[in-house]
C-alpha cells in the first residue's frame, strides 16, 4: 500500500488542501541523500531533480557535475538530450492537435501518410492507427529490440538517437518496408511508432516537427529551450555510459548495450549539434528538466492552455487493457507514456494512475494525479538515471514517498 508524503502534515495526508505546503527538510534530505550517494558511489556523473506538489515547487536540486572533464557543474538550467523523454512532448502536440478536429484517434495512418503502409507477415494488408501508434500496439518495434543482423538493420532504420544521414521520409520508408511484427492492437511492443506520430504532426500542422512543436507547445508554455535545436551549446551536459569504476564519457557514435542477446543502443550525442538531422518525434529533442515539470503540470492540473481535462484524462487511461507491458509489470500503457495499473505488482508506493516514463540518456518522470505530485530526475548518465534502466529513479521515487 503506498504510503502518504512525508512533506505533508495534519489532516492534509488524507485530505488535499488548495494550498501547498512548504518544503519538509526531511523530504529535501533524504532526495538530496539519494543523489549524493548516487554520484558518491559513481552511478551517476550529475543530476537535476525537481519535485511540484500542487503547483507549487517544493524541491530542485542540481548536483554533481555537468561535463567531468572539464569541471563544469550541473546547473538548473543545464539542457539535456532528452531521449524519449521527447515522447511525451510530440505525443501532447498530437492531442493538441486531436482537440482542435486536426487528427482523429481511431483514423488511419494513411490519412496523413499515404505512403505508409507496412505489411503483415503474410503479405497482407494491415490497418494502423493513430491510437496504435500513442499506445505502441502498432506491430512496429526499435532496432536495439532485435538482433544485430535484425531486419531494420538489413534495411538501414534509424531508431532515432544515431547520427543517419537520411531524412524522417526516408527513415519511413525504410521501417515500413519490413514486416510488423504483429496484427495491430494484439499486443504491446516498444517502438519508432512516435517517430511516425511526430511525422503525421508534421503533416497535419502543415509545417515541420520543429516548427509545429513551436507553435502548438512550446510558445503556449513559454518553454525557451525545448525543441531540436541546442540553443546554447555550453549549457548542453556531457554524455555518460554507465560503466566500472566510474561513468565513461560517450563517443561519438557509442552502443550502449541493453538487453542480452540484441543489438545495442547506438547513441551519438554529435547529434544534437547537427542541424541536418531529422526531427526524431522518439528521442530527437534537447531540453531542461524545469520546462518538461511545466508540461507535466499543465497536463495534470487539467490540461490549460493546452488541452481540455477531458483528453488529459484519455491520455492518462489504460488504453492496452490486459496486453502486458514487456518488462513493466503493474503499468499498463496510455496515450503516451505508461499508466500504473497494480502498485504491488510494480513494487512502487506511486498511486494507481501514476504516469511515468524516461530517456535513455539518463531521464525520468512521473505524475502521481491522486496526490498531485510532479517529478522530473535528469541525469547525464545512461542507462542508470532511465526509469527501468537503472537504480536511481527508483531511489528517488522512494525518497520521496519516504521508504
Amino acid at each position: 500500500m503506498s504510503r502518504p508524503l512525508q512533506f505533508l502534515s495534519g489532516d492534509e495526508g488524507t485530505a488535499m488542501h488548495a494550498r501547498a505546503p512548504a518544503p519538509s527538510p526531511d523530504l529535501s534530505a533524504r532526495i538530496d541523500a539519494a543523489i549524493a550517494r548516487a554520484i558518491d558511489e559513481k552511478r551517476i556523473v550529475g543530476a537535476v531533480v525537481l519535485v511540484a506538489r500542487d503547483g507549487e515547487t517544493v524541491y530542485r536540486r542540481a548536483m554533481g557535475l555537468a561535463d567531468r572533464e572539464l569541471n563544469v557543474p550541473m546547473r538548473e538550467d543545464t539542457l539535456f538530450r532528452l531521449a524519449s523523454v521527447s515522447k511525451l512532448f510530440v505525443s501532447v502536440a498530437a492531442m493538441v492537435l486531436i482537440s482542435q478536429g486536426r487528427l482523429s484517434l481511431d483514423a488511419p495512418v494513411t490519412t496523413w501518410l499515404p505512403e505508409f503502409r507496412p505489411t503483415l507477415p503474410d503479405g497482407s494488408a494491415a490497418t494502423i492507427t493513430i491510437r496504435h501508434l500513442f499506445t505502441h500496439t502498432a506491430g512496429l518495434g526499435y532496432g536495439f529490440l532485435e538482433p544485430e543482423d535484425g531486419p531494420y538493420h538489413r534495411v538501414g532504420v534509424s531508431d532515432g538517437m544515431d547520427r543517419a544521414e537520411i531524412s524522417l521520409h526516408e527513415n519511413l520508408r525504410r521501417l515500413a518496408s519490413v514486416p510488423l511484427l504483429f496484427t495491430p492492437g494484439t499486443a504491446w511492443l516498444y517502438s519508432l511508432s512516435i517517430d511516425v506520430l511526430g511525422a503525421i504532426v508534421s503533416a497535419a500542422f502543415g509545417g515541420s516537427l520543429p516548427v509545429a512543436i513551436g507553435a502548438l507547445l512550446a510558445r503556449p508554455l513559454g518553454l525557451a529551450d525545448t525543441g531540436f535545436v541546442v540553443p546554447d551549446p555550453a549549457r548542453l551536459a556531457a554524455a555518460y555510459a554507465d560503466d566500472s569504476p566510474a561513468p565513461r564519457r560517450m563517443s561519438e557514435p557509442d552502443r550502449i548495450p541493453m538487453l542480452e542477446g540484441l543489438a545495442d543502443i547506438v547513441m551519438d550525442p554529435s547529434r544534437a549539434f547537427d542541424p541536418e538531422a531529422f526531427p526524431s518525434g522518439g528521442a530527437g529533442m534537447i531540453g531542461r528538466a524545469d520546462e518538461t515539470l511545466r508540461l507535466l503540470e499543465a497536463l495534470r492540473k487539467g490540461g490549460e492552455p493546452l488541452l481540455p481535462t477531458a483528453l488529459v484524462c484519455e491520455m492518462g487511461r489504460v488504453q492496452t487493457g490486459e496486453v502486458a507491458v514487456a518488462g513493466w509489470p503493474g503499468w499498463g500503457y496510455g496515450l503516451g507514456f505508461s499508466v500504473l495499473k497494480d502498485a504491488a505488482a510494480a513494487g512502487t508506493s506511486e498511486s494507481p494512475g501514476t504516469w511515468r516514463w524516461g530517456g535513455a540518456y539518463g531521464h525520468s518522470w512521473f505524475v502521481d494525479r491522486a496526490r498531485k505530485l510532479s517529478v522530473v530526475a535528469f541525469t547525464n548518465t545512461a542507462l542508470e538515471g532511465m526509469s527501468g534502466g537503472g537504480r536511481f529513479p527508483q531511489e528517488i521515487c522512494r525518497a520521496i514517498y519516504g521508504g
